[in-house]
């Protein structure tokens, strides 16, 4: 029976003190406390999403740049490497020709090196042919040019 009249006069304490409404009131404040932390969280969640969609799209967007500047630098190598071919190509037949006139003209020098050469060769037999004829038959020689000249003179 004590025990119910203490528990009584306690309850009537605790109501005459207003300790219910402090309890209600702090309870109302932690409710919204937590309202708030939830639209917080709520706002960041959805903030974290569109920042997700939006690298998403920046990946893909970046994504297809380096394959497009890939492809860039393939068709770019590939041009280079055409162009140097092409530049290789004409570099040889350049050489080439230019080995061949090169070739031409020492024939060419050689053929006129020969030619000089047997032309030489022609008047110096021809020289030693006519010194010895000249030293056997040269005086008929003389003397009928003196007549063929008397003759052609008269």
């Amino acid at each position: 029976m004590w025990a119910t009249i203490s528990l009584v006069i306690f309850i009537g304490i605790v109501i005459y003190f207003g300790v219910p409404k402090m309890i209600t009131k702090m309870l109302d404040q932690r409710i919204a406390q937590i309202e708030t932390d939830l639209a917080e969280a709520k706002r960041l969640r959805e903030e974290a999403e569109a920042l997700l969609v939006e690298y998403e799209r920046k990946r893909v967007s970046a994504e297809g740049e380096a394959e497009s500047i890939v492809t860039a630098a393939r068709e770019e190598a590939k041009r280079l490497a055409d162009d140097a071919s092409v530049k290789l190509a004409d570099l040889i037949a350049r050489r080439t020709k230019a080995v061949e006139d090169k070739i031409a003209q020492a024939e060419a020098q050689a053929l006129g090196e020969v030619r000089a050469s047997a032309a030489e060769l022609t008047v110096s037999a021809a020289r030693i042919v006519l010194n010895q004829q000249m030293a056997s038959k040269g005086d008929d020689l003389v003397a009928k040019a003196i007549e063929d000249v008397g003759a052609k003179l008269n």
